[in-house]
């Protein structure tokens, strides 16, 4: 997605930020486009004019070559905009020397044209309606094709119409019997002349008017949107950056068109319960607002990585000492989160980033609280919280038994077995159950003993490992892990903890960073099946992504 926004990208030339690489590099392009449109139809013409004078038997007239030297200007900007390195004020000057080249050199041509049908005494009204017509063509192909403010393109035009218009009063000079006429028809010629050039401006207008539009959407307070990297149920994940400040950003979007009272209070809800974390394994919270046009956004820490559906389908199973430094910084987020009340509720690969932080390699983030729910603490049990009535939330291959049951009860042990999912997902390169509709993949969860790790690797997982990630799937809550900081506890013993290094972590990103793979946003939108909201008959609900 081009980013066309704020002061960065200007919607016109001299609507300011054309200082910028990002402004030079847009208007470069469109400069070349202009030359690649007035060329190909340019030259079409000649070379087809050329087949059907050959095969009448016409000669082709001198004048002829000044609609190749037309079509080569034209070319000549394509080329030159195309592969040289070009600044503004050259990009300026090349605008306005071009399409007054191109519209004298076919003036010329016209003038030849009549020159030709006047030596015969015929009538040179024909050639007029040409040269008005090509001219014509070239400005408002060039007020679609180069961003230019409507008073830019009227003078420009302006400009372009002089030759044409001598070049229409010496031919009526030279025809036969036109002293009675030839005024009439130069008026006319004169008032179509300021219509072709009205129109090119009013294209400018409506073109310029258009990007400011689109520059106005994607700029957000003090913030402007550059690409997109994710997107979910509940809007769009963006690349962003401050007018201010340099720290990169990404801006979680929640369009009118989705902003109902359900989905805004969910929204909400997920910005101020995420933005009361602080644990570095956290995605960070920098700012939220509302548009003028209705869309509520928040700004977030822009994570550049890798999430860990990605990687999986990158490289395949992950070494058991990455698996477990990945799973006790996840873990520590959770602890976090459980200890103020919080339940994430969607803890899945494509939830947890993989990048670097302060020079440290291999930082995990949980992001994604969409599903994050506060614990009700008036209940008895203090550690329940309820979903609605007969409605599971979640995605299916990471969703807990009691997920599904019908109170629908979860608690901070849900998310522990999320989290050992996603480390099955991470030691074998497969979810823990598969199934070939929604239900047959939650009736899974509620009964089947998950294969261990190793069987389904078919190579041998560290004994101790093995058990604590089927210690976190067991179906009772009651026989995981008492909660993340236990499993935090149970992570730092194993016999492969911390055989995952500082600098294995920091080899493989450089490999990573010579990869092209596409940037993990933080809505998880790789991850091949998304957050449902199902009722207990597995039909999918409003909302589902």
């Amino acid at each position: 997605m081009r980013a066309i926004a704020g002061s960065r990208v200007p919607v016109s030339i001299g609507s300011g930020g054309s200082d910028t690489e990002e402004g030079r590099a847009f208007f470069q392009e469109r400069l070349a486009l202009f030359g690649r449109w007035v060329f190909l139809i340019s030259g079409a013409s000649l070379v087809f004019g050329s087949m059907v004078r050959g095969a009448l038997g016409v000669p082709l007239s001198e004048s002829t070559y000044f609609h190749v030297i037309g079509t080569l200007v034209a070319a000549a900007i394509w080329i030159v905009a195309r592969f040289a390195r070009l600044s503004m004020p050259v990009m300026q000057a090349v605008d306005v020397v071009g399409t007054l080249l191109i519209c004298a050199a076919f003036s010329l041509r016209v003038l030849g044209y009549a020159q030709s049908l006047a030596s015969v005494d015929r009538d040179v009204a024909p050639a007029l309606n040409v040269g008005l017509l090509v001219c014509g063509y070239v400005l408002v192909s060039r007020a679609v094709a180069l961003p230019s403010t409507p008073w830019r393109s009227w003078w420009i035009g302006a400009g372009a119409m002089v030759p044409v218009l001598a070049a229409d009063a010496i031919a009526l000079a030279m025809a036969p019997d036109i002293s009675r006429t030839g005024a009439v028809i130069l008026l006319d010629i004169a008032l179509w002349s300021v219509a072709a050039v009205a129109m090119s401006a009013l294209t400018s207008k409506v073109i310029f008017g258009l990007r400011a539009e689109v520059s106005k959407i994607r700029q957000l307070g003090q913030y402007t949107l550059e690409q997109k990297i994710g997107e979910g149920g509940m809007g769009a994940v963006y690349r962003a950056r401050h007018a201010f400040l340099r720290r990169p950003t990404a801006i979680k979007l929640l369009p009118p068109e989705k902003a109902g009272e359900d989905n805004i209070r969910r929204f909400e809800r997920e910005v101020q319960l995420t933005a009361s974390l602080s644990h570095p394994n956290t995605v960070a919270i920098f700012d939220y607002g509302r548009t003028s046009t209705g869309v509520f956004y928040y700004a977030m820490e822009y994570l550049a990585g890798i999430n860990l559906d990605q990687l999986v389908r990158l490289e395949g199973p992950q070494p058991q000492g990455r698996v477990v430094h990945i799973l006790q910084q996840v873990a520590g987020a959770l602890a976090e989160a459980h200890g103020i009340g919080l339940i994430h509720r969607d803890v899945k690969p494509a939830n947890i980033i993989l990048c670097e932080r302060g020079g440290l390699p291999d930082v995990a983030k949980v992001v994604d609280f969409g599903l994050v729910k506060r614990i009700d603490v008036d209940r008895t049990d203090p550690t329940v919280a309820v979903t609605a009535k007969n409605t599971v939330m979640g995605t299916p291959l990471y969703m807990a038994p009691e997920a599904l049951k019908a109170d629908g009860a979860v608690d901070a042990r849900s998310d522990l077995y999320a989290l050992g999912a996603v480390g099955y997902f991470l030691l074998t390169g497969t979810p823990v159950f598969r199934g070939n509709t929604l239900l047959e993949v939650l009736a899974h969860h509620l009964s089947t003993p998950p294969e261990p790790p190793s069987a389904r690797l078919g190579g041998p997982i560290a004994p101790d490992l093995e058990r604590l990630i089927l210690q976190c799937l067991a179906k009772s809550p009651a026989d995981r892990p008492h909660d993340s900081k236990a499993l935090q506890l149970a992570l730092s013993r194993l016999s492969v903890s911390g055989t995952w290094t500082t600098t294995d972590a920091a080899a493989w990103w450089e490999r990573y960073r010579h990869r092209h793979v596409p940037e993990a946003g933080p809505s998880g939108a790789s991850e091949p099946t998304g957050t449902v909201s199902a009722d207990l008959e597995g039909r999918l609900l409003p909302g589902s992504r």
